[in-house]
């Protein structure tokens, strides 16, 4: 409460005072964001209008809301990927490889502590990855900290990480073997023959 207050939340200013007590706002807003209510059955869980809850949502929720890191530490390590968010909005949302409606969100966490650090502007969902790191913000924001990608983000800069079981290489050659263990011939023993 200190910080919102700090941040001029509970400043005098013209107009009509809230109705509700800080403590009381910052309550709704976070009750909004993790519950799945709307404003018409959260406004009355606290005695206001879902005009007022709202306003109120709309004043305190960007103060509330975690700033963006300016850069990281000169060690730190990152990992990004996508999800894609079902979206009824179709201003934003497109056909994706799902076949629904969705949008692309590259989404980029601190691989120490696993918290989200940054999660970019929301893309058409049929959006390539590696377009999508650009176009989202997500690159600007991150700089040139090292950040860890799957394979969907070539030519990126990022640093590709490979799943083990899926190169598996001759040791002789030094070549990748495309014989995977479902496509081997059945023995001969189990094989019939027409008479």
């Amino acid at each position: 409460m200190a910080v919102l207050r700090r941040e001029g939340a509970d400043a005098v200013r013209k107009g009509r005072p809230w109705s509700l007590p800080l403590e009381d706002r910052a309550l709704l807003v976070a009750a909004y964001w993790r519950t799945n209510l709307t404003m018409r059955q959260l406004a009355p869980l606290l005695g206001v209008s879902k005009s007022t809850a709202d306003r109120i949502i709309d004043h305190l929720g960007p103060m509330l809301a975690l700033q963006p890191r300016k850069r990281f530490a000169q060690d730190a390590v990152l990992i990004v990927d996508d999800t894609l968010v079902p979206t009824r909005d179709r201003t934003i949302a497109e056909r994706s490889k799902n076949y629904r409606y969705s949008t692309n969100h590259q989404v980029v966490i601190d691989a120490d502590t696993r918290l989200v650090v940054v999660v970019g502007r929301p893309l058409a969902g049929n959006r390539n990855d590696c377009k999508a790191w650009e176009e989202s913000g997500a690159k600007a924001a991150v700089g040139n900290t090292v950040t860890i990608a799957d394979g969907r983000y070539p030519g990126t800069g990022l640093v590709i990480r490979r799943a083990a079981n899926a190169v598996s290489s001759n040791s002789r050659t030094g070549k990748r073997s495309t014989t995977s263990p479902t496509s081997r011939s059945a023995p001969a023993s189990s094989t019939s023959s027409r008479g």
